[in-house]
């Protein structure tokens, strides 16, 4: 009879304070499925270039101060700089370089350190300007996460994996690519007011690719005129269609002005930014443009500093969390 007594004690007291044994429970698994977010960049070598990809991650730690955010690259040789730099961790962290970047490593390593640390929720964010080769490979990388199925489902390695559309949109019908386009668009509007601000013509490089379409940025030249018709603007690729050769042909055709403001259509200005658009060799964009009879400006800056991009980004993070039912603090 007294042990009957204590348990009916012992039942009333968790009731009366919101527990019981199944309570606990549930506590316990609420407690295990956190969420966290993957910021997934193409990444960079260049320190200087790395204020692009702090500038998001820090638009992002601001707007959601209680969930964890963590950083990866998705190209294999610039993670496998990163990692030889290791061997000289100091120089770099004193050179201002994060630790997270330091030891940046790739999306299934990331992934990887976020289920053995209880985070069965994850958004992985791309931070990419469209949809092409490298947004492709880090969806097939979510997708084979996402077909792990086990006996029971509670060792599942993760309840939900959400995507989060690139910058300049994505394909299928649920956001409008027209619409992120626009919006992308719109926020370079002190690019176009320096252009302005020089009586010169605003020239982007992009990326692109040999393998997906590169439209977009025929695209994105279009929205530019449309939207700042009094500047004359014009984007080209490194990889794909239009061409550095498309460019200049353009250029030649229809510019106003023989002064041309240079600018990376990337996140970061990194490697291509430095080399390709603005290096030494005769074949960059900036000696190119030159010895077709235009005054160059290059500017080494990647979009991810424009704080309108960052917002985007802390924009599509919210948007793939909420159409996941997924609360982000």
């Amino acid at each position: 009879m007294k042990r009957l007594v204590v348990a009916l004690i012992v039942g009333a007291l968790l009731a009366t304070s919101g527990l019981s044994v199944a309570g606990e429970g549930m506590h316990h698994r609420v407690h295990k499925d956190k969420t966290a977010i993957v910021l997934a960049f193409f990444g960079t070598t260049y320190p200087s270039g790395l204020k692009a990809i702090e500038n998001i991650l820090n638009h992002v730690k601001r707007a959601f101060p209680h969930t964890e955010v963590r950083v990866t690259f998705t190209s294999n040789i610039i993670r496998s700089i990163w990692r030889k730099r290791q061997a000289n961790a100091q120089k770099w962290l004193s050179q201002g370089v994060p630790k997270e970047i330091l030891y940046v490593k790739g999306v299934l390593a990331t992934m990887g350190d976020l289920q053995d640390q209880g985070y069965k929720n994850v958004i992985l964010q791309s931070t990419h300007i469209y949809h092409g080769e490298e947004v492709e490979d880090l969806l097939s990388y979510l997708n084979a996460l996402r077909s792990i199925n086990t006996v029971k489902e509670k060792w599942k390695p993760f309840n939900k994996l959400v995507w989060g559309r690139p910058i300049m949109g994505d394909v299928g019908d649920k956001y409008d690519y027209h619409e992120d386009l626009k919006k992308g668009i719109e926020v370079l509007k002190p690019d176009i007011e320096l252009a302005r601000k020089k009586g010169a013509v605003l020239v982007y490089m992009g990326h692109g690719n040999e393998y997906w379409s590169t439209g977009i940025y025929a695209e994105a030249q279009k929205m530019l005129r449309q939207l700042y018709p009094d500047v004359q603007s014009f984007v080209g690729t490194v990889e794909g269609y239009p061409s550095l050769n498309d460019v200049v042909t353009s250029l030649k055709r229809h510019a106003k002005s023989k002064k041309v403001v240079l600018k990376p259509f990337m996140v970061v200005a990194g490697d291509h930014a430095h080399n390709d658009m603005a290096g030494p060799d005769t074949d960059s964009w900036k000696n190119v443009l030159e010895a077709a009879g235009f005054k160059v400006e290059p500017v080494l800056h990647g979009l991810g500093e424009n704080n309108g991009i960052a917002e985007i980004v802390v924009d599509h993070v919210r948007d793939a969390a909420r159409d996941a039912g997924l609360v982000l603090k």
